[in-house]
């Protein structure tokens, strides 16, 4: 049979031959045989124009598709690597920091020449530590649903990861920068740690939900490791240790632009969260009642 494959914009970009058996990840490689512009990454297929993206697993039977019915193609724009905009994201506040921490000549001059306190170095030790971290998930944990997002994506999260490392960074290393109390620093210190192990336990744990080369999506759940218990009360646990992690360095380091860097963070992933929320519940008819997004009880 055939498809007549039409552009949100509506312009028609010609028919395409299917069966009952093809799913929508044939159909995208037929499409960019029409428009080679338009790779499989950077399409979305639809039933309306303005409806939701299909699955690439979905097949035509299933979908009621009959000759020469319509399918509405999106073009989501150049589009580029999970694992590379991860990389970007990730070695830009490793280098940053670095620069304010190892050259202060550079930043602040004359001024340099003071002794750095220990709240200022441990910072800078974890600050490393957790992008490190990061960066080494990215290559040997994440396991990615979708292999590509829009390339624009770079550009705003490496401004919002470098810019905000340049601020955090700027203020703890500086030489006129006042430590707190050696109990905040251990409290914020054993918080940080505490929460760095925790976002870890995490993300083994639902890197082993998906096996190597599938889509799988299983309903998370806490592991024997118990610092996955979170699972029992929130939907996305990563990203309430992460949140933590940065409230513990706030604590450590007594720094308003760390609190704001770790109230920007919370903000941006509660918002993931409750998305994610929202998708599982409607994704999996026996999900938990009980569980929130980001905060137990609360959020």
């Amino acid at each position: 049979m055939e498809i007549e494959i039409v552009t949100t914009t509506g312009k028609n970009l010609g028919k395409i031959n299917v069966t009952n058996a093809s799913q929508i990840s044939d159909i995208k490689k037929s499409i960019h045989k029409i428009k080679s512009a338009l790779y499989p990454d950077r399409q979305s297929i639809r039933l309306e124009s303005k409806g939701k993206g299909l699955k690439d697993s979905d097949n035509v039977k299933d979908l009621g598709l009959k000759n020469g019915s319509k399918l509405y193609v999106k073009d989501l724009g150049p589009q580029i690597g999970w694992s590379t905009v991860f990389m970007a994201e990730y070695a830009g506040p490793l280098f940053v920091y670095l620069i304010f921490y190892t050259r202060p000549s550079l930043i602040y001059g004359a001024m340099s020449n003071q002794k750095m306190s220990q709240a200022a170095e441990v910072a800078a030790y974890c600050w490393s530590f957790h992008y490190a971290k990061r960066i080494l998930e990215t290559v040997f944990v994440h396991r990615f649903s979708h292999n590509t997002m829009p390339i624009m994506n770079l550009f705003k999260n490496c401004s919002y990861y470098w810019g905000f490392t340049a601020f955090v960074s700027y203020y703890i290393s500086h030489p006129l920068y006042t430590p707190p109390s050696i109990i905040q620093f251990y409290i914020g210190l054993g918080t940080f740690i505490f929460c760095e192990l925790g976002n870890l336990s995490i993300h083994i744990a639902l890197r082993n939900l998906r096996p190597p080369g599938t889509k799988v999506r299983r309903i998370p759940v806490a592991t024997i490791n118990p610092l996955t218990i979170l699972f029992n009360f929130v939907s996305c646990p990563n990203y309430t240790y992460e949140v933590g992690s940065w409230i513990g360095f706030t604590i450590m380091t007594c720094s308003l632009p760390a609190g704001l860097f770790a109230f920007a963070g919370f903000y941006q992933m509660a918002l993931w969260a409750l998305g994610k929320h929202r998708n599982y519940k409607k994704e999996f008819s026996d999900y938990p009642k009980g569980r929130k997004a980001i905060v137990p009880f609360l959020l």
